[in-house]
């Protein structure tokens, strides 16, 4: 009995088609995006149109697709999809809002408050000293901490670099000197329990940071503080539809590249999410 043992797929692999699912709207703008980079850098020749190159990149940043896996099924290199992909997402992290201006722009449109909150994303297992920085006990995984700023409907603002997942909420908030920019700008925030203490301002000066109450265990809560917490809730809880929408970009799912990049990663997809939610 003579065996058959040659591959299925054959000596170059099977090519699917999957679908994307984002709008038309944000590829065509991606597209021009990468058209204007290359006119102004002058490179007038790329292996594939700048519409292919959007999609691609876009499929690494929604699917998490491998570049390797795009790379076979364009007839290109692995590592030119990662420059692609790392091209692309510096073009869109320049132009993320920066704190004072989103704030800004906030006041002007007659807003009063923000909603504040923070995320962890999860990253591999570093080695050496990375890994002892990047593990945050309150979630009790590796990761690394970003703050971000939502309006009223949880459409967000801003987000914060991303930092080792041991720091706190509070110390990234301060190296940011958030509340002073948020009495700069006339706002306030609304932000849950972990941000009890933040708010550094004078007995005088008005509350910019609005949380909770917490319990002691010699200091219950009162009826009145815990209906207190209960529309507090209610109305932050729009801030994590925005960090729904952003971590709706599985690349997010469990960073492993350089966490040092993720910042300007998680930049560029706030870039890409107000696009596709504002559509």
């Amino acid at each position: 009995m003579k065996k058959n043992n040659h591959p299925v797929e054959g000596p170059d692999g099977l090519v699917y088609t999957a679908r994307l699912p984002l709008s038309s709207a944000t590829l065509n703008w991606l597209a021009d995006l990468i058209r204007g980079h290359l006119k102004k850098i002058g490179s007038r020749w790329r292996t594939l149109p700048a519409g292919k190159i959007a999609t691609i990149v876009l499929a690494v940043l929604r699917c998490d697709q491998r570049p390797g896996d795009l790379a076979g099924g364009n007839g290109i290199h692995r590592t030119t999809v990662t420059r692609w992909v790392r091209e692309v997402v510096g073009l869109l992290a320049a132009r993320a809002p920066r704190l004072d201006r989103a704030l800004k722009k906030i006041a002007r449109k007659g807003g009063g408050v923000v909603l504040l909150d923070g995320t962890l994303i999860r990253t591999r297992r570093r080695t050496g000293k990375d890994n002892r920085k990047n593990y945050s006990g309150k979630s009790k995984c590796h990761g690394l901490l970003v703050i971000a700023l939502t309006d009223d409907r949880g459409q967000l603002l801003w987000v914060s670099a991303a930092r080792p997942g041991r720091t706190s909420e509070i110390t990234a908030c301060r190296h940011d000197q958030l509340t002073a920019k948020l009495r700069a700008a006339g706002l306030g925030a609304i932000a849950d329990l972990g941000f009890v203490g933040l708010d550094d301002g004078g007995p005088n000066a008005g509350p910019t940071v609005i949380t909770g109450y917490k319990a002691a265990r010699n200091r219950p809560l009162t009826r009145g503080q815990k209906l207190s917490n209960t529309a507090l809730a209610a109305v932050r809880a729009p801030v994590e539809h925005g960090f729904a929408h952003l971590k709706n970009w599985r690349v997010l799912g469990k960073v492993r590249t350089d966490p040092a990049w993720a910042t300007a990663l998680v930049r560029a997809l706030l870039v890409l999410t107000n696009r596709e939610v504002a559509r």
